[in-house]
């Protein structure tokens, strides 16, 4: 069997190519994925950056510590305590101390995330001065090489005159934008001491700090969590592992599918080859292990070619998530071998289970059966395969039911409207068959209309070649449905996220701050100014430990009731926005417990233990509905936004120029509420987005290669036709434009079956978004899918006309088998 299969493979070598490359192709990007995953598993461990050099640090404690019954539950804190003055005089006595203050500096010409400190704390990193020299007046400053000595600041803490610069650690730009100020000028800035610096013996100042739960002692590889976003890196890991594993989870269910498909296309063309095997004795058996050797020889030459492409494919992946900011900068490939050994055998197993389908089709093909077998196909769709497709289209839509009547909001979550699509395509393209006829019938009835045959040719050619329509329009189906489905959903998910915001913001304006916020003369201020109703709210956030085990964060917004009454409409289906006070919470019906009257327990944003009271519930919509409380349960949270809403008869001209000029002064921008809205439109998040373009480019590259290969294969076979064609007078552009014309016309049959698809999908996002109280419409992609479809018409035309340009070059007699 395997001496047959590699003459059939070097014979039919045509037929095999797509298969090889697309085999190829897929465990390249498996194990390029998989080389990428492991370095991310692998990773080094984040070192200190800011106090790389100092011996202790003490700073507030961050971490969120709740037993449960399963055991003890950890958060971060968004704002954790400061380190107390007391505690700061007592450490002094074990050795010398340097208090460190980080706050938000707003300056024209800076960087956004622009931070200060006093400039004591420098030598700790260790920053050294490059050029100029160090602060020593209120006015002088140093900055990490963003700004040059000599250079005057204007910034929202004040004039300032830049008289050094530093270099960070190791050189190049560092991990941080900064200013250092005076020790003393610091400290009037932000007289709250976020960490402590101590040089003394690490035991002894645990010894002072003792069991205080709001202080944490932080030595050697923990100093760390002192850095600013000490968790950046692996958020950023999260991130790559996230879209890596989409990209390869379709990677592999779409070489599969193309595997299987170009399988099937050529065991059906065979059916006469395996007719005469029949004949000359071999048995059903026989004949699939023969196509499963030609599988076993495909699948081992194609995976070693991937291998081998994942090997030098995954440092360039590496350094384009490095240089697009998705993974850290000093991300690279480790020196782990297991990805390319899975990729390997992932590739094999691939390769035969791809043949599965198409080696029991192979053996049934009787010795008589093929050699009188029409021209017309008449059993595309075997009980099996109709059976199989029915039940998982049946079980798409069931689950799909399911979901919507138990939990809703779980179809807006991103693993879930990822995987969700890949039921309905394998089911589509399992009923493809049933399917090509009536799409051709319906999508070519108008051309077939028009005076001529040209029209009437194509839409019988299609429909007559049922199996190698399906076999073209079914990579097609994938990538379309991909497209509509996964851009859609986040596009639909982005509007209603939109709809929300305006639904629940009744301002006339909306006024922002910086990193730090507005201090309470910058709010005094602004409520000042005649005719304008202002809600001063900050951004905090609540833990709830729910069902015992799971210790949920939720984002809350803190205001004053009855200003947040007069600019904002939250969607509350029980309670009342006036019933909320110091004591008492508003929920959405996603928590626990959500009923109105109802004690809760939560853990504030500083690690406060409150029993609070539900005065309203909000219904759930697309997430984004946090918790309100008041300003007394929002301990640390800096004021970052101001609603105002005129009231009766105010100018809106005079309102807006005083408040622009308040809004100024604090260092705040104003806008009114449409700009706002247009300002905070949900986006697709970048990664999400490069994921899910990356999934796409796969699956289109897949479609270009299915297709090439189905169409050379399929065209290469029809060149008697084509001669019959010439003979009955049709001229050769005649001819390549009815092969052009079917191209075109069988990737429309995939892009309808695709769009079904999405189609499907989408239904059941606008379904689970009304459920959830979320009025929104659909948004289809149209671009996105324009673009897909003409790729895929242009690869389809140029991958049929170019074999059969070159099959009519011979003369027509010659091709038809007639003498002359």
């Amino acid at each position: 069997m395997l001496s047959i299969a590699l003459r059939t493979v070097r014979t039919r070598w045509v037929a095999f190519a797509g298969s090889f490359l697309a085999l190829a192709l897929g465990v390249g990007l498996i194990a390029t994925m998989g080389l990428a995953l492991a370095a991310t598993l692998d990773a080094p461990q984040r070192l200190p950056e800011r106090f790389a050099q100092a011996p202790v640090v003490v700073k507030g404690n961050d971490v969120l510590r709740v037993p449960g019954p399963n055991g003890e539950r950890t958060g971060t804190l968004a704002h954790p305590k400061p380190v107390a003055p007391d505690l700061a005089r007592r450490l002094a006595a074990l050795g010398r101390t340097t208090e460190d203050r980080s706050f938000p500096v707003r300056a024209e010409g800076a960087p956004e995330q622009l931070v200060g400190h006093p400039w004591s704390v420098a030598a700790f990193a260790p920053y050294a001065l490059d050029a100029g020299r160090a602060p020593q007046s209120d006015e002088e400053v140093v900055t990490t090489g963003w700004a040059r000595p000599g250079t005057r600041l204007t910034t929202d803490r004040g004039p300032a005159t830049v008289v050094g610069t530093v270099t960070a650690p190791g050189g190049g730009h560092g991990f941080e934008d900064a200013v250092f100020w005076t020790d003393a000028r610091a400290s009037r800035l932000s007289p709250v001491i976020d960490q402590l610096v101590v040089v003394a013996d690490p035991a002894a100042v645990r010894a002072a700090v003792g069991q205080d739960p709001d202080v944490r002692v932080l030595t050697g590889r923990d100093r760390r969590h002192a850095d600013p976003d000490p968790e950046r890196d692996s958020e950023a890991l999260l991130a790559v592992n996230a879209l890596l594993g989409t990209a390869g989870g379709v990677t592999g269910f779409v070489s599969v599918f193309v595997v299987a498909s170009t399988f099937a296309f050529a065991v059906a063309q065979r059916r006469k080859e395996f007719a005469l095997l029949r004949t000359a004795g071999a048995t059903p058996g026989q004949v699939r292990r023969t196509v499963f050797a030609e599988a076993l020889v495909l699948g081992v030459a194609a995976s070693a070619a991937g291998c081998l492409l994942g090997a030098y494919g995954a440092p360039v992946l590496a350094r384009w998530l490095a240089d697009e900011g998705i993974a850290p900068h000093w991300f690279t490939i480790g020196d782990a071998h297991w990805p390319l050994h899975a990729a390997f055998w992932t590739g094999l197993l691939v390769a035969l289970a791809g043949v599965v389908a198409a080696s029991w089709r192979a053996g049934r093909v009787g010795p008589i059966e093929a050699l009188r077998e029409a021209a017309v196909e008449t059993r595309t769709m075997t009980p099996g395969r109709r059976l199989l497709g029915s039940a998982l289209l049946l079980a798409g839509i069931g689950t799909l039911a399911h979901t919507l009547l138990t939990d809703p909001s779980d179809l807006l979550h991103r693993k879930t409207y990822t995987s969700r699509p890949m039921l309905f395509i394998v089911a589509f393209a399992l009923l493809a068959p049933a399917l090509v006829r009536p799409l051709v019938r319906v999508i070519a009835w108008l051309p077939a209309q028009l005076p001529g045959a040209g029209g009437m040719l194509i839409r019988e050619n299609a429909a007559a070649g049922i199996r190698r329509t399906a076999a073209l329009a079914a990579p097609v189906l994938v990538t379309v449905a991909l497209a509509g489905s996964l851009l859609g959903t986040t596009a639909t998910l982005g509007e209603a996220k939109a709809t929300e915001m305006r639904q629940r913001t009744t301002a006339d304006f909306v006024i922002t701050g910086g990193a730090g916020g507005f201090d309470p003369a910058a709010v005094e201020r602004i409520r000042s100014v005649p005719g304008a109703e202002v809600c001063a709210g900050a951004a905090t956030e609540l833990h709830v430990l729910e069902e015992g085990v799971a210790l949920i964060r939720t984002d809350a917004r803190a205001a004053d009731p009855k200003s947040l009454a007069r600019t904002a409409r939250p969607p509350l289906v029980a309670g009342s926005l006036g019933d909320l006070d110091d004591g008492s919470v508003i929920v959405t019906q996603e928590w626990e417990r959500h009923t109105v009257g109802e004690d809760v327990d939560v853990w504030l944003a500083d690690g406060t233990r409150k029993t609070l009271r539900i005065a309203a519930v909000m219904s759930t919509g697309t997430g984004d509905n946090g918790a309100y409380v008041t300003p007394a349960n929002a301990p640390g949270a800096p004021v970052d936004r101001i609603d105002v809403r005129l009231a009766p008869g105010a100018d809106r001209t005079a309102v807006a120029s005083a408040l622009a000029g308040a809004a100024r002064q604090a260092g705040g921008r104003i806008m009114t509420r449409d700009q706002w809205l247009a300002d905070r439109h949900p986006g697709t998040r970048r990664t999400t987005r490069l994921g899910f373009l990356l999934v796409l480019g796969i699956a289109l590259l897949y479609t270009g290669i299915a297709l090439a290969n189905t169409l050379v294969m399929a065209t290469t076979d029809r060149a008697r036709e084509f001669a019959l064609l010439r003979l009955a007078g049709a001229t050769r552009w005649q001819v390549l434009r009815l092969v052009a014309g079917e191209s075109l016309l069988v990737v429309l049959v995939g892009a309808v079956a695709g769009s079904l698809v999405a189609v499907l999908n989408l239904a059941g996002i606008r379904w689970a978004l009304g459920l959830l109280h979320v009025r929104s419409g659909i948004v289809v992609p149209w671009d996105v899918l324009g673009a897909t479809v003409g790729a895929c018409e242009a690869l389809a035309v140029a991958a049929a006309v170019t074999p059969a340009a070159s099959a009519l070059r011979r003369r027509p007699a010659e091709r038809a088998g007639v003498q002359d």
